[in-house]
């Protein structure tokens, strides 16, 4: 070693041994240690004294290099590294006191809250500890080297498992602490990144770089003021850390990540030293196949579901992250577009909470007889129908309890004589039935398949499943009622489509019966049969429509249109001079309005009606047709009978509702619908005893486009 290599070397860990001692003074003294985590401070002190310790016996080793001073070096190091990690560990773990076995009791209580990932840094410590011994003491020179190799891989995890643990502490912290903690998370991970280094260089050229083991001293005592900056912000930021068990399981997967990559490296250099000329050959081979092995590892769900339940087992006191699940579960189960689709999301959201890979759904049948397959998510189709009346869903809709099939096969007494149907034994994946229950009433179950990882069913896991099916349950009965209203509706707009379709009919009967009754007397008149030909035509041509429309849908055919009112309203005034009656037509012309010519004539056709029979014989009836403000204004009025302010403004336009003894009152509704949809509108003024004028306002369209118009599209708005 040259003298500056030298010379850097000591005044490195001279630095560090300075600032660790002075570390060490400072927090022994310091009045907010010991008074709150008695186990986590201690770590604290414990860590810090260790590192003095290292760095004075680094700084020993640089000033009087020999043999002994190197060993006594590497095992405070090393001794170090654990109290680091141990401290690190107590940061991180949650609460697992609870999770324990009940017959480690007698453990002592700082072993029992360690937890398994405490004894998982243990066990790593303690195997590079024995090799380090072991190769401190070895006599025989190529076993000395041997166990320096596979000291340096159980030290290359040491780096490796402290940035992990690093990671952890700084994503689980609030956001209120993180400030507080950052200074030290940073010295940590300098710390840890450098010594990675160190020692993976270690690993691959079967030494230590000299360079890096020169400046190692100076590293460590920069990243030293660091953590120091933290301890003094605030000290409680290392007492209020909380892990998410999303953050346990990828630090779980993440060290399984790093113990393979060992083990396979280890292999493969413990292939290549053995096997000769063909180690190196070997070793790529190994080593290929050891990757493919891993993919197949890291994308196998079974492999992830056992992780997750051991994590949840083992790390926490609770197994399920509520919040999690119940929010994943509810943003599966709003996301459907239809009653299939809901059905396979509850299956996938109840079979994801248990890692089981697939189910189906049995819902009830309109008739409540019996329970069929409606939805199936990684199961076979079945064609089994379960009795509504049958063991089976009689048990769960009285007790609301989860089957546990193979409970049931062990110990069925526990099920009160519950008969489960051959079907559902017979099935080899077949593990749990979940109730979907509400309010007493039960609309179907779910059958879940066998776990990729066991799932023990406590009273925890129960009750998760429990509220999840009553959840699930509820939104089925959502959906269900949801299109119960849709048919609903669909049948409501049919009925009072028919209803219009009826009233229609009406008019027709009522303009035949008219005839018939002139062609007792007028029946040698040619002029009248060439009329009651005409007339017979034009109702069959309605009619015809009436049908299409009633098999269509509510809306007529036809295209709408510009419609001249000159020729309406004559065609008014002359279905009144056919009963007799006078209409008097007031109008300007050259008005039109847009719309279908057939549905206008009968709405104001309607209008019409209703003002012949309001009024007795000498009375006036007018039809009034002018331009207004850009509109059309058509007044239809009389002097009959009139009608009360009460029945104008509550009854006149709702459907089924009549002055008249012999009317069905869906003439004035559908009148005032149509009227709506040109958007127009109708005012009524009307006085019992003085008469009645229907005001309907219409848009105004423009004689010139009406005449531009092409002829073809003008009739077929014609009837």
């Amino acid at each position: 070693m040259s003298t500056e290599a030298a010379n850097i070397s000591i005044f490195g860990f001279a630095i560090a041994t300075l600032l660790h001692a002075i570390f060490a003074v400072l927090l022994l003294r310091d009045a907010r240690f010991h008074t709150q985590q008695r186990e986590r401070d201690f770590a604290f002190v414990g860590a810090v004294l260790a590192s003095f310790a290292w760095s004075a016996a680094a700084l020993a080793d640089a000033l009087l290099p020999y043999l002994a001073t190197r060993h006594v070096a590497m095992a405070l190091d090393w001794l170090r590294y654990g109290c680091w990690l141990l401290f690190l560990v107590v940061l991180v773990r949650p609460a697992t006191a609870r999770s324990l076995p009940a017959h480690l009791g007698d453990l002592p209580a700082a072993a029992r809250r360690l937890g398994p990932l405490a004894w998982s840094t243990g066990v790593l410590w303690l195997a590079g500890a024995g090799l380090l011994a072991a190769y401190v003491f070895s006599s025989s020179g190529l076993e000395a080297a041997r166990l320096q190799r596979l000291w340096l891989l159980s030290a290359l995890g040491m780096p490796v498992l402290g940035l992990v643990l690093v990671e952890q502490l700084f994503r689980n912290l609030p956001e209120n602490l993180r400030w507080n903690a950052k200074p030290a998370c940073l010295g940590f991970a300098t710390v840890f990144l450098f010594d990675l280094y160190h020692y993976s260089m270690a690993v691959l050229f079967g030494g230590f770089d000299p360079d890096a083991g020169h400046v190692r001293g100076l590293v460590h005592a920069l990243a030293l003021p660091l953590i120091f900056v933290a301890s003094r912000r605030r000290i409680d930021w290392i007492g209020r850390l909380q892990v998410s068990r999303t953050a346990v399981f990828y630090s779980a997967s993440l060290l399984l990540a790093g113990a393979y990559l060992l083990f396979v490296a280890a292999l493969g250099y413990a292939v290549r030293a053995l096997g000769g000329d063909w180690g190196r050959a070997m070793q790529l081979a190994l080593v290929s196949g050891a990757a493919i092995f891993g993919l197949v590892l890291l994308l196998s769900g079974s492999i992830r579901a056992r992780v997750r339940v051991f994590v949840g087992k083992h790390f926490f006191s609770y197994r399920y992250d509520y919040r999690e699940q119940w929010l994943r579960f509810t943003n599966m189960l709003s996301s459907p577009t239809d009653t299939q689709d809901f059905g396979v999301l509850a299956v996938r959201g109840l079979a994801d909470m248990l890692e089981s890979p697939g189910g189906g759904l049995w819902t009830r049948n309109a008739a409540h007889t019996a329970f069929s397959q409606t939805a199936r998510w990684n199961l076979a189709a079945a064609q089994t129908v379960e009795p509504a009346d049958a063991d089976l869903p009689q048990y769960l809709q009285r007790s609301g309890w989860i089957v546990d099939l193979d409970e049931y096969r062990h110990t069925p007494q526990r099920y009160r004589a519950l008969i489960l149907p051959p079907w559902l034994l017979q099935l080899p994946t077949a593990w749990l039935v979940v109730p979907l229950i509400v309010h007493e009433d039960l609309l179907g179950f779910v059958l879940l398949a066998r776990p990729r990882a066991p799932v023990q069913m406590n009273w925890e896991t129960r009750d998760l499943v429990k509220t999840a099916s009553r959840q699930a349950a509820s939104f089925l009965a959502q959906m269900q009622a949801t299109e119960a209203l849709l048919e609903l509706r669909k049948f409501e707009s049919f009925n009072r489509m028919s209803a219009f379709v009826v009233h229609d009919l009406k008019n027709i009967v009522t303009q035949l019966s008219l005839m018939l009754k002139n062609a007792e007397r007028l029946r040698a008149n040619p002029e009248f049969q060439q009329d009651m030909l005409l007339t017979v035509q034009s109702s069959l041509e309605k009619m015809r429509r009436l049908m299409l429309q009633l098999r269509e849908g509510a809306t007529p055919p036809g295209t709408a249109a510009g419609v001249d009112l000159a020729p309406l309203l004559l065609r008014l005034q002359a279905m009144a001079s056919d009963r007799g009656r006078t209409l008097e037509l007031r109008q300007e012309s050259s008005l039109a309005t847009r719309g279908l010519e057939e549905r206008l004539e009968r709405v104001l056709g309607h209008l019409v009606h209703n003002a012949l029979d309001a009024t007795e014989q000498g009375g006036e009836v007018w039809v009034a047709a002018r331009r207004q403000s850009g509109q059309v204004v058509v007044e239809v009025g009389d002097t009959g009978v009139g009608m009360t302010e009460e029945f104008v403004q509550n009854r006149l336009f709702r459907p089924f509702t009549s002055t008249k003894g012999a009317g069905m009152g869906i003439g004035t509704h559908e009148s005032l619908q149509y009227i709506r949809e040109l958007g127009g509108r109708i005012d009524v003024q009307s006085q019992l005893g003085k008469g009645t004028v229907m005001r309907v306002e219409l848009p105004l369209f423009n004689a010139h486009d009406l005449e531009s118009e092409p002829a073809a599209l003008r009739a077929r708005t014609v009837a």
